[in-house]
């Protein structure tokens, strides 16, 4: 394996830990310090306030976990797509693929560790124009997972097979060296 296609793997999974962190750091805040909890919402912006929700199910409240078994599969579920994800960011070679992908899994670490924790993912962040709400109130690990996809969705369509990687350039120096040279 190359140290450039290593160098990426490593990017990529720092990536997913620093999100992961950066989410898990704004939860304790907004539930610790500004005991959001308690007061329920803060008005920030004109379009922006802190508004606390805890969110039992997944992706836009479906799959809502009204019992422990329910909240346990949940967990089991998304931790299994977060290792999908994990294996394939080991598999990638693209590194534009492979900060999607870890955005993704930054995500998904964050809510997995709030649905193990506390049976709940903490929701805090509610983007509105007036009285007009586009999204459901979300947190970091939401936006992140909503990035990486739409990164992974774009490059997929619109994306070049070229290797991001240039591992296909020392691949075929490689090939070319074995080759012998034609007269």
């Amino acid at each position: 394996m190359s140290t450039l296609l290593t160098r990426n793997r490593v990017i990529g999974l720092l990536l997913a830990l620093v999100i992961a962190g950066v989410d898990q750091v704004i939860k304790w805040y907004v539930i610790g310090p500004l005991a959001l909890r308690e007061v329920r919402n803060i008005e920030l912006l004109p379009f922006f306030d802190l508004t606390y929700v805890e969110n039992r199910g997944v992706s836009l409240g479906l799959l809502t976990a009204q019992s422990m078994e329910m909240r346990w599969a949940l967990v089991a579920m998304t931790a299994l797509i977060a290792l999908v994800v994990l294996v394939w960011i080991m598999r990638e070679r693209l590194i534009g693929d492979i900060l999607g992908l870890s955005m993704i899994l930054g995500g998904a670490i964050g809510n997995i560790r709030d649905r193990y924790e506390l049976g709940y993912v903490i929701d805090y962040a509610d983007l509105h124009i007036g009285t007009f709400r586009p999204f459901l109130v979300f947190n970091v690990a939401d936006a992140a997972i909503t990035i990486g996809v739409v990164i992974i969705l774009i490059r997929s369509f619109f994306g070049s097979d070229k290797d991001d990687t240039d591992t296909s350039n020392e691949q075929s120096s490689a090939a070319g060296a074995e080759q012998p040279a034609k007269n």
